[in-house]
């Protein structure tokens, strides 16, 4: 028996991959173009393409009508999420996760640092060939809250552990103990809220977390406090945030936004003491490598029939 498998990236760049002649699978490189590389019906693993998007990652997805596999290679699954409506009963979704945890917690750092640092003042001090010397705030001795503490959450942790922070809390859906201490659970954000010098937003986009950082979270932030979010935009209320820091309360870091991409014109380009990355806490070197062998590693195991890992969700 033979079935499609259609991957973002060509599979003779990927290497480990289950022979086509002993594991019956053929291989069918789609990127998001405008057409489709072989009739969808005949797909049994589906590998959306990276950053293309929602309608680019569920537009085949009705058609899969013998799909058994959809493999993102991103963290979070809501840009296929509408879509999985009309997959057939027991099709696994599986995230990437050990894909992006190096990059994004790298990136959360450098907003981090940048932020406290005024780096952004010294690049533009630069461009007027001003010296802006001064004190600025450090990372260290800072207490710091992560909001979402799955494996980014705990990269980022651990990237913050040289830093000599005061205090590291942690926040998630549901309370636990990690091996480097509790985990909240999100009722208790109230209370931790005042607390933080700096809270990082490492949730996924999901109904409970959409609009998490509005008015009413904000205002517990304590003044001077950092908002870092390397999650998803609708995380934060926008219209919220911007109240914010326009009065200089808070500053804040964004590796992504609502709307996004941000619009020309849009407040938050000039806001005060607001940073913007463009939305690029998995877009480094580290990707690609980690991302074929997260791909060779799942087909293996789906040609032997054996269970793949990473899945976020069964359909029923």
């Amino acid at each position: 028996m033979t079935a499609d498998v259609w991957l973002p990236i060509p599979a003779d760049e990927i290497e480990g991959l289950p022979d086509p002649s002993d594991s019956g699978l053929r291989y069918r490189f789609w990127d998001g173009g405008p057409d489709f590389p072989a009739d969808p019906s005949d797909c049994a693993f589906y590998a959306v393409p990276y950053m293309k998007g929602m309608e680019i990652a569920v537009r085949p997805l009705a058609a899969m009508t013998s799909v058994r596999v959809v493999q993102t290679l991103s963290a979070g699954i809501d840009h296929v999420e509408p879509g999985l409506g009309s997959l057939p009963s027991g099709v696994r979704l599986c995230n990437a996760k050990g894909v992006h945890e190096a990059s994004t917690a790298e990136l959360t750092l450098a907003l981090i640092l940048a932020s406290l640092r005024g780096l952004p003042g010294f690049v533009r001090g630069q461009d007027k060939e001003e010296w802006r010397a001064g004190f600025y705030p450090a990372l260290a001795d800072k207490s710091v809250l992560i909001v979402g503490y799955g494996s980014i959450g705990a990269a980022i942790e651990d990237r913050l552990a040289p830093f000599e922070c005061a205090r590291v809390a942690r926040v998630a859906r549901s309370a636990r103990t990690t091996e480097r201490g509790e985990v909240r659970a999100l009722a208790d954000l109230p209370a931790l809220l005042p607390e933080a010098d700096i809270v990082i937003l490492s949730t996924p986009l999901t109904e409970q977390t959409k609009g998490l950082a509005n008015a009413g979270f904000l205002a517990r932030m304590k003044d001077g406090a950092l908002l870092v979010n390397v999650a998803r935009g609708p995380v934060v209320d926008t219209k919220a945030l911007l109240a914010e820091v326009e009065r200089g309360r808070i500053t804040a870091a964004l590796d992504v936004t609502d709307p996004e991409p941000l619009p020309a014109g849009h407040p938050l380009w000039h806001a005060p003491g607001v940073l913007i990355s463009p939305h690029v806490g998995g877009s480094t070197s580290a990707f690609m490598p980690r991302a074929k062998r997260l791909l060779a590693g799942q087909l293996t195991r789906f040609a032997a029939g054996e269970p793949v890992r990473n899945v976020v969700f069964t359909t029923e």
